[in-house]
């Protein structure tokens, strides 16, 4: 049978193939991303053949069921973001800025694995063993059951597979990996689509726990073609940045378990440590008579985080004010500063607005607006919040305070680290028993709430 060559050009950034080179691609907007690739085509003689096979379905009654077997990786917080540990057969794609920690945790899983008797392939396509065994020994790693391979050949790995014949596989990463069959350079878009199906067809078919570690576009995506992140049963991302101790690990995509879980983990020259409670170091410890800050209570997947938000108001020197916000997103800060504006007649316009949020985590949950808009109010009129205070809930255009879920557990966990005053909306302060010395007050506006914090005597922005 012979085969036929023809070239095409791939986007590099979306997968979009087109006969001949553009300059834009018209798929994903990018320009100058596509390549130049040689597709190998079988003859036309071979066209037409059709398999004699019938498959013959099942009724989902007949079904057996799987019998689910974790593996647990011996680190915590990647168990819980896993869905309780690794599944035979799962692979998971892991993402993240370089230098972020990708690497280094997923060392350290397989050493964890490996202490409990598994067997831990580790290959790598951008390190040699020499290099990989110095990070090992910076980092106290050592165990018989952890096999370093240095390869980029798919073929050659996937005979190791077949040989070695581990539980669990690390692939870092993916971008490197090339097969000989197509012309095109390892990290083309054909590359990373070819090696990264070769490589997950072994995995399920051996029943080995496979992590693909993949690099990050300067979009912040996977780099390579969607297809990829369609392929593997899970997507992790690794977040953070060389100004905060502080890495969050989300799961984007997770067919054995939940994608509302979140890791936290703190870099350190031991490696990636994990987090057990990270609420207190989110609470600045100079909170006393200091206006401008205010604790919320925000869950991350199913974990409450107690998290300061600190606001700055100043008068401002420019024609245009500025509007800055570190942690939340922009657009929030605009519409909470709106029904501050309109419904409570405090005065922005001329003054200089920033937001931050304290370990540069991101408040993307609406139940942080309470705190967000009482640290506006308190550095505006420069009056200080109770320290023992937490405020949680959503406001709406109309200034009401709406319910938020979870209200057991952040009562919980303010209640555990000290917080003995809850401010959260009327909606939820009937359904929650308040523990022992703890004062909850529900609200129905955000009037109530500024009106109770900063008590004036006239209109309620003077």
């Amino acid at each position: 049978m012979t085969a036929k060559q023809r070239s095409v050009y791939t986007c590099q950034q979306c997968g979009y193939s087109v006969p001949r080179w553009l300059g834009r691609c018209p798929e994903c907007g990018n320009w100058n991303s596509f390549v130049e690739e040689v597709v190998i085509r079988e003859s036309s003689g071979s066209r037409g053949k059709k398999s004699s096979f019938v498959p013959q379905p099942l009724p989902i009654t007949e079904v057996k069921p799987a019998v689910e077997m974790r593996l647990g990786t011996g680190i915590g917080e990647l168990d819980r973001v896993l869905g309780g540990g690794l599944v035979p057969g799962g692979v998971f794609l892991v993402g993240g800025a370089p230098g972020i920690g990708k690497s280094t945790l997923l060392l350290q899983a397989g050493e964890a694995l490996a202490r409990q008797g598994r067997t831990v392939l580790y290959i790598s396509g951008e390190e040699s063993l020499s290099q990989i065994k110095m990070r090992a020994d910076r980092l106290g790693l050592s165990s018989d059951n952890f096999l370093l391979l240095a390869e980029t050949d798919v073929e050659a790995i996937l005979n190791c597979l077949k040989g070695t014949k581990p539980q669990v596989a690390v692939v870092d990463s993916v971008q490197t990996i090339f097969s000989p069959l197509l012309e095109s350079l390892p990290g083309n878009v054909s590359q990373v689509r070819q090696s990264g199906h070769s490589l997950t067809l072994a995995a399920k078919e051996s029943s080995i726990a496979m992590f693909l570690v993949g690099h990050l576009t300067k979009d912040g995506n996977i780099a390579g073609p969607r297809v990829l992140e369609h392929l593997v049963d899970g997507l992790l991302m690794l977040e953070g940045d060389d100004q905060h101790l502080y890495r969050l690990l989300r799961a984007v995509k997770n067919r054995f378990g939940s994608t509302n879980e979140v890791g936290i983990f703190e870099m350190s020259d031991r490696g990636i440590i994990e987090v057990s409670n990270p609420s207190r170091y989110l609470i600045g410890e100079n909170r006393e008579g200091v206006s401008g800050t205010a604790i919320t209570v925000s869950l991350e997947g199913s974990r409450p985080l107690l998290i300061e938000v600190q606001a700055l108001v100043s008068s401002t020197s420019y024609g245009m004010p500025q509007r800055t916000a570190t942690g939340i997103p922009q657009r929030r800060l605009a519409i909470l500063l709106a029904v501050l504006e309109k419904r409570l007649g405090f005065k922005f316009g001329t003054q200089d607005v920033f937001v931050n949020t304290a370990g540069g985590l991101q408040l993307n949950e609406p139940a942080s607006d309470l705190a967000v808009a009482a640290a506006l109010v308190s550095s505006l009129k420069d009056r200080p919040l109770p320290a023992s205070m937490a405020l949680f809930g959503e406001i709406g255009l109309t200034g009401e305070v709406r319910g938020v879920s979870h209200v057991h557990s952040r009562v919980k966990e303010a209640s555990r680290l000290g917080f003995n005053t809850l401010v959260l909306p009327s909606a939820n302060s009937g359904s929650v028993t308040p523990p022992k010395d703890v004062k909850i007050t529900g609200v129905r506006t955000v009037g109530e709430v500024v009106q109770s914090l900063f008590p004036s005597s006239g209109n309620i922005g003077d």
